[in-house]
């Protein structure tokens, strides 16, 4: 059934200037909505919609707003089986990775309900007597979220749930290819109890949601952008913030790399790799970029990697499979572009490259009607390579040789993202110099690059953001503003470092 979904605006339906269809990559012969596309105006409506619906929602009591945020945990965990299964359907993620995500909300409301009642401020000692001193969170106000549909339920929440549960209104504009998950996850937010126009929904194309977002910004109706997407776009919506004094969240993209030391157990490196570089086949913003491998075990690692790559199920989402299809035919088409960049002195080790078809067939997978790709590991990768330096979203894994530990952390470093980070050891000094020179945001030992916890700062630095994070207790420094307050009960004016107390040097106490 093909479902029929348009912006949402103050509570009530938005008009649209453009369709878009978004379709099943695993058959894209299925439409799975038609998505009704709003302009630069109603994107600015809906800022103006949620400046007023705002004042409201920040006087309702931080405990109480928690109850709502742990009735939408309740409703998501209901529904779960069924957001997931649309997740699948949608964007091609496999169903387990799709329940995974799902998941990750109920996990995301669970830690917000009690930071309802954990909005603390401090009181803070006087150089005076008779003063008293505090500070306070407040909301900044309304927040224009723009997520991507690689993770099109988790992701979101991130911005959504910290946002609302501070007292915020919410614009969210969800990517096209995935609005029908989107959709589904705005009804529950709306069922979970909040008033019309703190979460309004706009589906736009890019060139329409930066107008809409410019206009906001100029007539003083957004506080804050939260963004997550390509480095080039973050760059853009960063440039734009400027203007405007904003500092944006920006989560963007990754070229991770993945350490693996001589004395690393290489069947566990092996696994880790496999799912870093290929779970939602190669699509996250911290997929596995660039394996850099101690040239000691540099043999024996591509030896296994290789054999558990071509072993690997790829295929129907719906089944038990490590990776369905790309998200969407424009990223199979950026994908066929990174192919090019495969040059002769690199060697593919993990078979076939390109598009799984009936031609090139994956076993007895031929991919009909699919967006499917072969998966893809680049051994002899060389610094100066586009494939070492440069984000590749999709199934393809580079591998390169390192001879010391510092030499291995300036290869992490030099492609300058900074999101996510690997090291396979079992020397705790390697992990612990690996992650002082790292400049990722996130460090893993012994585990793969992908995989957050809702309690866990997530985030990056350099090319892949401007060092906000998400998640956690540090969210809430990006959807509050610290406010101070003096409270002088002394009856005169005391004028703080001119009047304040002193030590005479009796040690007397003087004013």
């Amino acid at each position: 059934m093909t479902r029929q979904i348009v912006s949402v605006v103050g509570g009530k339906d938005a008009a649209s200037t453009g369709t878009y269809a978004s379709i099943n990559p695993a058959r894209t012969s299925e439409i799975v909505a038609q998505v009704g596309l709003a302009d630069a105006g109603t994107f600015a409506d809906a800022c103006r919609t949620a400046k007023d619906a705002q004042r409201e929602w920040a006087k309702v009591p931080a405990p109480v707003r928690g109850r709502v945020i742990a009735s939408i945990g309740r409703l998501v965990e209901a529904n779960a089986e069924s957001l997931a299964r649309l997740v699948t359907r949608e964007i091609g993620k496999p169903y387990a990775e799709a329940l995974g995500e799902v998941r990750e909300i109920v996990d995301t409301c669970d830690f917000f309900l009690g930071e309802g009642r954990r909005l603390y401020g401090q009181t803070v000692p006087s150089e005076m007597p008779d003063k008293n001193l505090f500070t306070f969170r407040n909301p900044v106000g309304v927040a224009a979220v723009i997520t991507a549909g690689n993770f099109p339920v988790a992701v979101p929440s991130w911005y959504l749930v910290p946002a609302l549960l501070c007292g915020n209104a919410v614009v969210w504009k969800p990517a096209e290819y995935a609005a029908a998950s989107a959709h589904a996850l705005y009804q529950i937010f709306v069922a979970a109890g909040l008033p019309d126009g703190v979460l309004d929904i706009v589906f736009a194309d890019g060139a329409q949601t930066f107008e809409g977002l410019e206009r906001a910004l100029t007539e003083g109706t957004v506080q804050k952008i939260g963004f997550t997407g390509s480095s080039e776009v973050g760059s853009k919506i960063g440039e734009l913030a400027g203007r405007h004094l904003q500092a944006p969240c920006l989560e963007l993209g990754g070229k991770n790399p993945m350490v693996i030391m001589p004395d690393a157990e290489l069947d566990l490196a092996v696994e880790g790799a496999l799912f870093s570089g290929f779970g939602t086949a190669g699509q996250r913003c911290t997929s596995l970029g660039t394996v850099i491998v101690h040239e000691s075990v540099h043999r024996e690692f591509t030896e296994r990697f290789a054999r558990a790559v071509q072993q690997a199920e790829i295929g129907d989402p719906e089944q038990d499979v490590l990776a369905g299809p790309l998200l969407d035919q424009k990223f199979a088409d950026r994908y066929e572009d990174y192919l090019t960049w495969i040059q002769p002195h690199h060697q593919v080790i993990s078979g076939p490259v390109g598009r799984i078809t009936a031609d090139s067939p994956r076993r007895d997978f031929t991919g009909a009607g699919g967006l499917y790709y072969h998966p893809v590991v680049v051994d002899g990768v060389k610094a100066s390579d586009r494939l070492f330096l440069e984000e590749t979203f999709g199934p393809i894994v580079g591998v390169t040789t390192f001879a010391s530990l510092d030499e291995a952390i300036e290869l992490a470093n030099l492609p300058g993202y900074g999101l996510s980070s690997s090291i396979y050891t079992t020397d705790p000094k390697h992990a612990f110099r690996f992650r002082e020179g790292i400049s990722a945001g996130m460090v893993s030992v012994n585990n793969s690059t992908s995989g957050a916890e809702a309690h866990l700062p997530f985030g990056g630095n350099g090319k892949s953001g401007n060092g906000s994070r998400q998640s956690g207790m540090w969210v809430l420094d990006q959807f509050t503003r610290w406010q101070s307050m003096n409270w002088d009960h002394s009856g005169r004016l005391q004028k703080a470092q001119m009047d304040v107390a002193d030590i005479s040097p009796d040690m007397g106490f003087r004013i």
